[in-house]
């Protein structure tokens, strides 16, 4: 398969970029990920010419436009600097299907950048780094993550699987496609769906079937914002489990009462935590393939990515 192209802070790949002339190389992104993602590396405060060392800024003002000055001299103000570099760079992210960022940078971080009151004390409420800001507000689809959250299997499971399939939807899309295309996708992923929201999933399902005679852009920009934003909730043995339990219903009648007994067992002790959730799986795919059911094996529920990334190992 070919490698998804994923936008990330340079200073991850452990290119020496950062203030002082240090990296924050992400052995996750460069060792784990690398095999099936092509990088587009940017640092914003390189790209605007601040070059390495250099005076560490940091955000002030309004948690919501904040201004990115020197944290020693606060006559070096760069926040149009960074909004111009990033009108520029933007459009060269089109192709993009996820986004790494590094955390706490003002310029790059994501979640709770530290905004600073004109006083010096940090207001409560945390910011965005103005170029990641700018990012999120052009793609607001687009899965994005910090790298320190990657250590978190759960979280990183979650931002793996919106990745790829958000980039099924964009090869989906790509020129001409007709209303079965959108079904066929929302049948692929009705398991995924259902074990983020269960309503959310028969909402897009009645979104896609009741849709009248609306346009079928107008149409699939509805569902995926709906796709998108319903992936972004994050799975629980509770969910997943009510998503093992559908999908052992189609092996009603093919399986006998040991197989049976056993495919209930480990469900159940997936469910109680004593069982990762790649060993029912597994044992799902196992059945399907000795019973063929070509909706169960179309499912993404079952394989969202490459097995050997091995992310369904430790949740």
């Amino acid at each position: 398969m070919s490698k998804i192209k994923i936008g990330i802070s340079s200073c991850l790949l452990g290119e020496k970029v950062r203030f002082n002339g240090g990296h924050k190389h992400s052995s996750v992104c460069t060792k784990e990920l690398a095999k099936y993602f092509q990088f587009k590396s940017v640092c914003p405060e390189m790209g605007i010419g601040l070059g390495v060392p250099r005076k560490p800024i940091r955000l002030v003002g309004e948690t919501q436009q904040p201004r990115a000055v020197g944290v020693d001299d606060s006559s070096i103000d760069v926040t149009d600097k960074l909004k111009a570099f990033a009108k520029k760079t933007i459009p060269q992210l089109h192709d993009i299907s996820g986004y790494i960022f590094i955390k706490g940078s003002p310029s790059c971080g994501v979640f709770r950048v530290k905004v600073y009151r004109e006083n010096g004390m940090p207001n409560e409420k945390p910011g965005s780094g103005i170029f990641a800001k700018a990012v999120m507000e052009n793609f607001p689809l687009l899965p994005v993550e910090e790298a320190g959250r990657l250590s978190d299997p759960v979280l990183k499971e979650n931002f793996i699987n919106r990745v790829f399939a958000y980039n099924a939807w964009q090869q989906l899309i790509q020129g001409d496609f007709k209303i079965s295309d959108l079904t066929g996708f929302h049948s692929r992923y009705k398991y995924t769906l259902m074990s983020h929201d269960s309503e959310a999933c028969l909402k897009l399902g009645r979104m896609l079937a009741n849709r009248g005679k609306i346009a079928i852009e107008e149409l699939a920009q509805s569902y995926i914002e709906l796709f998108m934003q319903t992936l972004s909730c994050k799975a629980t043995r509770k969910t997943n489990t009510n998503v093992l339990m559908h999908m052992q219903g189609y092996l009603k009648n093919k399986l006998d009462r040991k197989q049976t007994e056993s495919l209930c067992e480990v469900i159940e002790q997936y469910r109680v935590g004593i069982l990762p959730i790649i060993v029912p799986i597994s044992l799902l795919k196992g059945f399907f393939h000795s019973h063929p059911n070509k909706y169960m094996q179309e499912q993404a529920f079952l394989q969202p990515y490459p097995e050997d990334l091995s992310l369904r190992n430790r949740i």
